[in-house]
Order: C-alpha cells, then structure tokens, then sequence
C-alpha cells in the first residue's frame, strides 16, 4: 500500500477530538469515471477546499504576480532571475500556516515545490503550474497530471465521518469540508469578544475560531477600532465598554443562545452547543432587522434546503428536542374537554421580552390579556425554568395565578404539554416556534421572530417589514439551518443541526456533573425557599 497524504482534512479547531477522518488508500484497480474525476475538481475550486485551507491570509498584491513557494533559498534565486521584471511573491515559512486558495486567488502563475499541495490547488483553479524537483505532484502542470493527483490524493482515500464514525465518499468529505470553511471565513474579520463569560468558552471558542487563532476574549481596552469586528454578548457587556468601542469605530457583533443548546439551563452555568452570531441585529430585537429577519425577508430556499428542513423538523418533535431539554416522554393526558390553552412565562427582565415584547413585559399582564380573550378555554401557565430555578425575575405569585390560570404547571417537559394543548399563547417565548414544529396554532402579544409571516395569529406590534409569507419548513430552514452554529459535545467539532439534535436526544448535551453546574443549582434551590418563605 502506498502511503498517501490526504489533500481534504479535518480543520484543528481548539478543543476537537475527532474520530480519525482519513486513512490512506492504494490506487484503485478501477479507476474512478471521468464526470467523477471533474466533478471533485469543480468542488475543489468552487469551494476553496483542501490543503491548510482555515490557515492565515497575509496581504497578496492585488493581481498578476508570480507566486513562488519553494523551500531551497538557491533554487527561489534562480527563480527569481528567470522572471527577470515579472512581479514575484516568495511564500515560505515553515512556522506559519497559510490558506493556499487565499495565495493563489490573483496569482498569474504558480511555481511550487514537486511535493507540495499548493501544486493541486493551483492546478485546480486553473493556474500555470510549474513544479520544481522531484514529488507526487510534479505531473499537474497538465490536466492528465491533475486528474491523476486528484485520483491518488483525493478519491483514493478512505473518509470516516467524524460524528457518526460510518464511511464517506470523496464528495460528501468535500461537502463538510464546505461547511467549516463557510464557518471560519464568516470569523476571519472578527478580532475580539466581549462578555462571554469563562464558563462558556470551551464551547463557544470553536464556533468564533478562524484558523489562526481563536479571537481574544478580554476587555475592550485591548480592542483598538479602525473598523474591526468584536463579538459582544451584549446583556453581559456594560454600557459603558458598549460605549467605548462604538466610539472607537468598531463594529458590533452580537451573539446569543441558539434555539436548540443544551440539557439543562444557562442559568446553572451549562455551556451552550449552540449559538447565533449576528452582524445586523439579533433575532428578538424586533425594533431593527436582524440577519435571521433578513434570510426570511428575502432568502431564497432551495428543495433540498426545504427537503433538510422538513427532515429535521420531524427528527425534533420525533426527539421530543427543545431549547433546554430532550426526551420523549408518554403522551400527556388532556386536563379537560375544553378548548385549552398554553400559555409560557419568560424572565421579565430579558432582552427577549424588553426588546421583543414591544412594551409587553409583564408574565401576570400576558396572563391576564389570554384570559381576556378566552374567557371560557382551560387555561395552563408554565413559568420560565430560569425563573422556577430561582434565577431570573418573572414569577407570578400563587394567589394571583390561579385567579387566571386553571392549572399552574412548574415541572415536566414542555414539549410534551405542547402536545396536550389546542394552542399555545406567547409573549415572544421560544415555546411558540417549538409549538408551530410541533404544528400547533400560537397566538403571539409581543413580536417574536417567527411572527409576521403568515404562520401565526398575532396581537402584537409585528414590525411591517416583514412582508413575505413562508412555509413552516422555510422557518425551520432559516432559524435552525442557516441562522445558528452548533457544535458536537462528542467531537468538539462544529457540526449541522441534525447532529447536535441526535446528541441531546442520547443525553450528551448537559455539561457533566461540574462543581459550578452544581453551586448553581444549589444556589436557585436556596432562592427558591428564601422566596417561599417571604410570600409565606
């Protein structure tokens, strides 16, 4: 067998503990078809993957240089002579790892070490290609030579997917391949983040890595403007660090919990696998667009991106997946003959409810306005589990909800009471897109980011922007596909939606037993009490 060095690998992000995604292979009896041979190429190029492609992207000139990429200082010499008055870039460092596709993007012509993959990569976008010495690559100079080092490096090799451990073709590793390369390139101009707490950053670092370097986490002292972008977890980030960068010309990039994160609460400290990275808005802040209003707006879904959708949607109700929980538990008993109603509590001091509320942001008011609406359902109200936790601001007291509610239910899953109910009633909670997955009527009072689009009833001051009428698998593409980033707990790999969903739905989504996880737990539970005994 000979020994061969794949072309595609798996990025080193920080933290990753990949199964082993390659072995070499020997050249196959039967060679790979043509339209096969050309179709990895067009991948290659299209997608700018292969090589060390998440390595650093030093300034190139803007067009029509030579690069040359040749160790021996005597050999670069005699380069440098032979192009007399053409315009060469030298590109050798062993100590840093540069992206080939970045190299190569204005080049007019590559000359190249025979056993270097910079060769293939050029090659592939169609560059000049000359090769010097002796290596596996020393053939690509001609399309025969190509085909023949895409055969060897690329289609001859064995891929094993990193999260499921089952065999890939040369393609699909191509296709994940894109899709960490889309991640890290969206990072590359991100050079700070501010207000992620120390808790959070062994999951969300490989979300915001990009190649050389995961950016700084510390104070805005160290951030120097000049239009660079810094990631703020902006309810933790004080007005006046707000202040400073934006004096300074940065450009503020939010980030936040995804829609599907973990087992177990944030407020007990249990990492997030899953996060939104917003360079317009953020989702909940219904008074300006965000990206995700963006993508739903005017975005355009292909069939296999609904096909996707459609897919996930049935593996999460399937599941019984929700923002903070998975499992699926026996159907829920119905609490009465009468039309009945869901409707969830949220934190009362969230930007959620400050920002998307428009105004409403009181549990007991949202309670009291469904009341008012249907005076003879079966009511049912869930507080918020941060709030039940001991955490956050927003209980009801007991006297007053039962006055409007017919049943206060403070444990259990919230997907399997969303199962029980006709409908479920929201201020902007996230239990109303859980509820549309699960195809329940929502009625909305504030102006949640899946309201406006023709898929729910709605009260609230829905801003008129949002003008386009979408499927519910259109939503689910836009909020749990193309919006959110989401990272293996297995791996330590970003990884699709799907395989977070499956990772939670096997219990492997909580944090572990962690001395904070557990304070914090403590913590709520002693609140909880303090609070029991004041309300007496």
């Amino acid at each position: 067998m000979t020994a061969i060095v794949p072309l595609i690998r798996i990025p080193p992000f920080p933290g990753s503990r990949p199964r082993r995604p390659c072995e070499p292979g020997s050249l196959p009896a039967r060679r790979s078809g043509t339209a096969e041979v050309k179709q990895v190429i067009a991948m290659l190029a299209r997608e700018r993957v292969g090589g060390c492609y998440w390595g650093s992207q030093p300034q190139m000139p803007a067009a029509g240089y030579v690069l040359v990429a040749v160790k021996s200082a005597d050999t670069r010499d005699r380069v440098c002579k032979d192009l007399r008055q053409r315009q060469a870039v030298y590109v050798h460092d062993a100590k840093v790892v540069c992206d080939p596709w970045h190299l190569v993007k204005c080049a007019a012509e590559v000359i190249v070490d025979a056993d270097d993959e910079l060769a293939v990569v050029a090659a592939s976008v169609g560059l000049p290609v000359r090769c010097v010495g002796e290596g596996p690559y020393g053939s690509v100079a001609t399309q025969d030579g190509l085909k023949d080092a895409v055969e060897t490096h690329v289609l001859s090799i064995f891929y094993t997917n990193p999260f499921t451990g089952e065999r890939m073709s040369a393609v699909e590793a191509l296709e994940l391949s894109a899709f960490w390369r889309r991640q890290i390139d969206a990072n590359r101009a991100i050079s700070g983040a501010l207000g992620i707490a120390a808790w959070k950053r062994e999951t969300v670092g490989p979300l915001l890595w990009a190649g050389p370097g995961t950016p700084r986490f510390g104070s805005s002292g160290t951030i120097t403007g000049n239009g660079e972008q810094v990631v703020i977890w902006r309810s933790k980030c004080s007005r006046a660090a707000i202040a400073k960068l934006e004096r300074k010309g940065v450009d503020l990039v939010e980030i936040e919990d995804g829609f599907i994160r973990s087992i177990g609460l944030g407020a007990d400290c249990v990492p997030p696998l899953s996060v939104i990275v917003d360079r317009l808005g953020i989702y909940f802040d219904a008074s300006r667009p965000s990206d995700l209003e963006v993508i739903l707006e005017s975005g355009s879904f292909s069939p296999d991106l609904i096909a996707q959708a459609k897919a996930l949607r049935a593996l999460i109700v399937e599941r019984g997946i929700s923002k903070y929980a998975a499992g699926v538990l026996p159907a829920q008993a119905r609490r009465s003959s009468k039309r009945s109603i869901l409707v969830t509590g949220q934190v009362e001091d969230d930007r959620a409810v400050l920002e998307g509320g428009m105004g409403l942001v009181s549990n007991l008011e949202l309670l009291k306005r469904v009341r008012e609406r249907a005076p003879e359902a079966y009511i049912i109200y869930k507080p918020h589990p941060d709030v039940e936790a001991g955490h956050r601001r927003g209980a009801i007291p007991d006297n007053q909800g039962r006055e409007l509610a017919d049943e206060v239910v403070r444990d259990g899953s919230i997907s399997r009471l969303i199962d029980a109910v006709d409908e479920v009633h929201v201020n902007t909670s996230l239990a109303g897109f859980e509820a549309l997955l699960r195809c329940k009527p929502v009625t909305t009072y504030g102006a949640p980011f899946y309201a406006g689009w023709g898929l729910t009833t709605d009260y609230g001051p829905v801003p008129i922007r949002r003008t386009a009428r979408r499927s519910l698998d259109e939503l689910v593409a836009a909020a749990l596909i193309l919006y959110p980033r989401y990272l293996d707990p297995d791996t330590g790999l970003p990884c699709p939606a799907e395989v977070l969903v499956r990772r939670l739905a096997e219990g492997r989504g909580s944090g572990g037993a962690r001395p904070l996880i557990w304070l914090r737990r403590l913590q709520g539970r002693l609140r909880r009490k303090l609070a029991n005994v004041a309300n007496g």
